[in-house]
């Protein structure tokens, strides 16, 4: 059970119980509020006790300037003052944050081991005074209500939850496509979506570079956006944003076993049949590695710049269940006439058919009827990989489902991820800083889940447990085939 972040998070312990280590090895510098640093900062040094009551002022300050802003918060004192712990903790509560206590159940040896090691050692009886108001805090910490506690001990650590998280049910859900590509440890498949494409003069050579890295760094396959302008989610529309169908036959040529397809293809952009026909063709052309990510589309002034109509949400959503019944006519076998719910065709000639049956995967967060359609016609739904949306989605879906006798069994359920990624988290933050534009950094974090590769593995893990089969993961900022490399941990 993983400490929550962003958290307020208070440390315990005695002189010498490793409480700073800790800190300072999972958090970054600026994170951590430490007594001791800022004795040294009004004071003498760090163990200046005069100065304590300048250093006390200054931390209350810090730690309400960054509450105010929803960004972590590490508080490094012996934390052996009931008030101020309830004091921290209330505070916590009313930024929005969860309220963390992480207890050092350090042995009174090994503390003065440490202690004695120190340039100004704490006096003998101090340290003893304190390990004992240690070990009566450790006995009724529990009851002080904390949203989560963690107690380390020497030479490991061991959490007791208080109430943050809770066990979540393992789905039946199958993933939406079997591959030759090994299911990594948490549990889904991890396809990369390539959103922006700083390609400079080579084009081409950037796909290419860019779609190895993914198949060297053991992703499943190779998602594109359908648009026809950048969109402004992602970059300045005067960036290049290149027709999916056309560089995913470039990418379905290279040597790897890539699947590949749009996530999602806005049903407004091309007549149905052609959407079958380009869908089937990169299919027999990939050796039956194609999916087809399909949606009502959203964006009406790209329709507008390219002379397309846009009709109206209930007209687009018609579309799309024409658009999936005609897929599914063309690439049935023979030739002979259609005549279905929506759609009469008089022939169903259409070569090459695909190698193999191509998943349709509808997009879109319209609980009334694009999950409803999603329920009735759909091999995939996706959704957002927020857990709380998620977990109101996927009830929605379930009702659906009921409703057009189906279950999750008929139905994987895909997630779109987009996260910001970093080697550890001094890099996380620096990209949160790069890229978060005028919204708060705190904000911009918590809407990217933004974390190491180890963290978002632990996420994946979670989504998984919800019923999630695929993770599609745009991540942000992505421009490099070195940055892809960087993110092959997602697939262990």
């Amino acid at each position: 059970m993983p400490v929550p972040d962003p958290a307020v998070v208070v440390l315990i312990g005695a002189a010498g119980s490793g409480k700073s280590t800790w800190a300072f090895s999972r958090y970054r510098r600026s994170e951590v509020v430490s007594s001791d640093d800022l004795r040294a900062a009004v004071g003498s040094g760090p163990a200046d006790l005069d100065a304590s009551a300048d250093a006390f002022d200054l931390l209350e300050r810090i730690v309400a300037a960054r509450l105010s802003r929803g960004l972590t918060t590490v508080i490094d004192t012996l934390g052996l003052d009931a008030g101020r712990r309830a004091e921290w903790r209330d505070a916590a509560r009313d930024a929005g944050l969860p309220a963390v206590a992480v207890l050092f159940d350090t042995p009174g040896d090994e503390c003065r081991r440490r202690n004695a090691e120190r340039d100004r050692p704490v006096p003998a009886p101090v340290l003893t005074d304190q390990l004992r108001r240690v070990a009566a805090v450790r006995d009724g910490l529990a009851a002080e209500g904390w949203e989560h506690l963690e107690v380390v001990v020497s030479g490991g650590a061991s959490t007791r939850g208080l109430g943050t998280n809770r066990d979540l049910e393992r789905s039946n859900s199958a993933d939406w496509r079997q591959t030759a590509t090994p299911t990594p440890s948490h549990g889904v498949k991890v396809v990369l979506q390539l959103s922006r494409f700083p390609w400079d003069e080579d084009p081409g050579g950037w796909v290419r570079e860019m779609a190895l890295a993914a198949h060297e760094a053991g992703f499943a396959g190779l998602a594109l956006m359908d648009h026809l302008i950048q969109i402004p989610q992602v970059d300045r529309a005067w960036q290049p944003i290149p027709e999916p169908w056309v560089t995913l036959g470039l990418v379905a040529g290279l040597d790897t076993r890539l699947e590949v397809g749009t996530l999602c293809t806005p049903v407004t952009f091309r007549p149905a049949g052609v959407t079958a026909k380009v869908a089937a063709t990169l299919d027999a052309l990939s050796g039956g590695r194609a999916f087809l990510g399909i949606g009502a589309g959203w964006w009406e002034r790209e329709h507008a710049a390219f002379g397309l109509p846009f009709p109206p949400a209930h007209g687009r959503l018609d579309m799309l269940e024409t658009t999936i019944e005609t897929c599914r006519a063309l690439w049935a076998a023979g030739t002979k006439a259609y005549v279905g719910d929506r759609v009469s065709l008089p022939e169903t000639t259409s070569y090459p058919r695909p190698a193999h049956r191509i998943p349709v995967i509808v997009g879109g967060n319209g609980e009334q009827r694009t999950l409803a359609i999603a329920a009735r016609l759909g091999d995939a739904c996706n959704l957002p990989s927020d857990s709380e949306v998620l977990t109101r989605k996927l009830a929605v879906l379930d009702r659906h489902l009921a409703d057009a006798g189906r279950s999750r069994d008929d139905i994987a359920v895909t997630v779109l991820d987009l996260p910001v990624v970093g080697a550890d988290r001094d890099d996380v933050w620096g990209r949160v800083e790069r890229l978060r534009g005028r919204i708060p950094a705190a904000t911009f974090a918590r809407r990217t889940h933004a974390g190491t590769v180890a963290q978002h593995r632990d996420r994946y893990a979670a989504l998984h447990s919800l019923g999630v089969g695929t993770v599609f993961v745009g991540v942000r900022g992505l421009g490099s085939p070195e940055e892809v490399l960087a993110l092959a941990g997602l697939n262990t």
